[in-house]
């Protein structure tokens, strides 16, 4: 069965809009009902699609983080073609550190950065989502057991280049922290791995901003946004999003601008 792949969306509100980033190996469908309540609340909301995600682990691994970092520049710079002067940025795990870079490297109103892995020293552990990711995706396309088995040791033999670039990404990334000068909120489950439990306040205490928060979900892992503290998750980003220096003009809707 050929699964269809998730695609990127546009929710248009009034002129102030927000770029969504998802995760590795993930789709937008980890930010969609963030976006939704966002959007429901006035705001623009954009989410691109990565290169190779959203369908097979195989197609992931043809591309890599210089990719997928073109794709969010993308649609930042699609927002702004779209006539949306003022963008704040916000994004889960890979998607949190993109969120970082474009904080860094973009003007930006804010930035709000989930379960960022941004104190990753080495690619440990980015295979083994790959490789789970790859399970999972070709058990819901209905193949055999022993049809899986067979394609998951082909892909443990395929290049693993876009896997040793997100690494270094993320380490490029670690080294921009302290360029971000915008409000930023840092969100982290209690659940989640250590790694991602120690990049949270690393991520806070090196933002070169006042303007900035660190929030625990005591009941969450990984993926915030979709997990059982996500009604939360999204009151906070808006409260956050609400708090920002927008201009009058952006709280405008585009129709009657």
């Amino acid at each position: 069965m050929k699964l269809l792949a998730p695609q990127p969306f546009t929710l248009e509100g009034d002129r102030r809009a927000v770029l969504l980033l998802h995760g590795f190996t993930g789709s937008t469908k980890d930010v969609k009902k963030l976006g939704q309540y966002l959007n429901k609340q006035g705001y623009t909301c954009h989410a691109p699609m990565y290169r190779g995600h959203g369908v097979s682990a195989e197609e992931i691994l043809k591309y890599g983080a210089k990719y997928w970092w073109e794709d969010v520049t993308r649609g930042y710079h699609h927002l702004k073609g779209l006539g949306y002067e003022e963008i704040a940025v916000v994004g889960i795990s890979l998607g949190g550190v993109f969120t970082l870079k474009v904080g860094a490297e973009f003007p930006v109103k804010g930035v709000v950065s989930m379960c960022a892995p941004i104190k990753r020293k080495s690619k440990d552990g980015l295979f083994e989502r790959l490789y789970n990711y790859a399970r999972t995706y070709k058990q819901f396309e209905g193949k055999s057991e022993e049809e899986i088995e067979k394609e998951l040791e082909e892909l443990r033999n395929l290049p693993q280049n876009a896997i040793e670039e997100i690494q270094k990404m993320i380490q490029h990334t670690s080294d921009e922290i302290e360029e971000i000068h915008a409000p930023t909120l840092v969100l982290q489950g209690k659940l989640d791995d250590s790694l991602y439990q120690e990049s949270a306040p690393f991520i806070y205490d090196t933002v070169e901003t006042d303007e900035k928060e660190l929030i625990w979900y005591q009941n969450s892992g990984h993926i915030i946004t979709l997990g059982k503290e996500r009604d939360k998750v999204y009151e906070d980003t808006l409260h956050f999003l609400d708090e920002l220096e927008w201009s009058e003009s952006a709280k405008m809707s585009k129709l009657h601008a």
